[in-house]
């Protein structure tokens, strides 16, 4: 009889599940999302491992990019998407692709994390260099999907990050950096959406937040090159430059228009007093650290 995977046991702290009220069950699946932050922190040798190598691919020029079916796929798809307006990435630089295209994003494509031929098809979209990072997401780590992604970006020469949540994840044989929380049976059989789909969003937050800061894209934990396109993000921009440059917000709005919304180059003309091209001459002579200019 084949090995079932840890991802489709059954939990036994939740048998009695449909028993239960309904502030028992929410205290149920509670004390199992308690468990994720704790099989999370088993694994962080291995993000912070995983954080510097993506950090030195962008050094480079390399892209991340991240490859899942299923929900595994929409939480790759949501880190990639939320990279632009929060560190002000190029579009390119972090992507994100799912088993099953756009369509699997808001409707199931079951059958998609099966195919060899999709997985093929997208990484030619995505044309991977071996200065790139290749993410491969899945709770089970055996989708045929994820692993001929994860497969061929080594033959490519990539260097690969495995996310899964099952000891015994195919995964990890094409992995160069393997993340393997074991969060344990889900509240409902199967379901890994849940616990382990938890686990992959809070990872991804890391590995992402984490790249970001180590190549400059914050100043001590301000998002410092955040893309002022709503009424929120330049009330955010005008408030960054203001605490940084302890000036008040009216200064940090003229240092922001006459920077073209530039929330590095605002700060720097307002420290050193010096005009939008200075400052970013400044910049780039320290590859866009505010920290080393100021």
């Amino acid at each position: 009889m084949p090995k079932i995977a840890l991802t489709e046991r059954r939990n036994p702290d939740t048998v009695n599940i449909d028993l239960m009220d309904s502030y028992n069950i929410a205290k149920t699946l509670n004390n199992e999302d308690k468990k994720v932050a704790l099989a999370i922190e088993q694994t962080l040798p291995e993000v912070g491992k995983a954080i510097e190598t993506i950090a030195q691919a962008f050094r480079k020029g390399g892209r991340l990019a991240y490859f899942g079916a299923g929900t595994s796929g929409r939480i790759g798809v949501l880190d990639a998407s939320e990279c632009w307006p929060t560190f002000g990435t190029e579009h390119g630089m972090v992507c994100g692709f799912i088993a099953g295209g756009e369509t699997a994003l808001r409707l199931p494509v079951e059958d998609s994390e099966d195919s060899a031929e999709l997985a093929q098809q997208d990484l030619k979209t995505f044309s991977p260099t071996p200065n790139d990072i290749i993410v491969g997401i899945s709770a089970s780590g055996n989708p045929r999907y994820v692993l001929t992604i994860m497969e061929e970006a080594q033959k490519i020469g990539c260097k690969t990050i495995g996310i899964s949540s099952n000891p015994e994840a195919k995964l990890q044989t094409f992995s160069t950096i393997f993340i393997n929380p074991i969060v344990g049976e889900e509240a409902i059989t199967g379901s890994s959406r849940m616990k382990s789909g938890t686990a992959q969003k809070m990872i991804l937050n890391m590995l992402s937040t984490g790249a970001m800061i180590r190549i400059g894209k914050t100043y001590e934990n301000y998002m410092i090159d955040v893309r002022m396109c709503n009424e929120k993000l330049f009330e955010r921009g005008r408030r960054i430059v203001s605490e940084i440059a302890d000036i008040t917000m009216e200064q940090a709005a003229d240092y922001l228009q006459a920077s073209n919304n530039n929330v590095k180059i605002a700060c720097v003309m307002a420290i050193k007093n010096c005009s939008a091209e200075d400052a970013k001459k400044y910049l780039d002579a320290q590859d866009g650290i505010l920290r080393k200019v100021i």
